[in-house]
């Protein structure tokens, strides 16, 4: 018995939101290849640009309400 049910209540996520978290997760990678060649200066910038600031932000960036339905909040897919 197939039911179809509405979105939970968890986090709303648009694609700007998974571009920010992207650009975090790139930073923290980076952060970590410049710390493994020994750059003990540039790599913790790095390191705390991707998990204190752009991963946060994309978290709790509010997703854009469309009227075109590009959200994926609004649509019935």
């Amino acid at each position: 018995m197939a039911t179809s049910r509405k979105k939970s209540s968890g986090p709303d996520f648009a694609r700007n939101n998974y571009i920010v978290l992207g650009i975090g997760l790139f930073l923290v990678i980076l952060g970590f290849i410049f710390l493994g060649a020994g750059d003990i200066t540039f790599a913790p910038i790095l390191l705390v640009l991707g998990y204190c600031v752009a991963i946060p932000i994309g978290i709790l960036l509010p997703a854009k309400k469309d009227d075109k339905g590009g959200s994926a909040a609004g649509s019935d897919g």
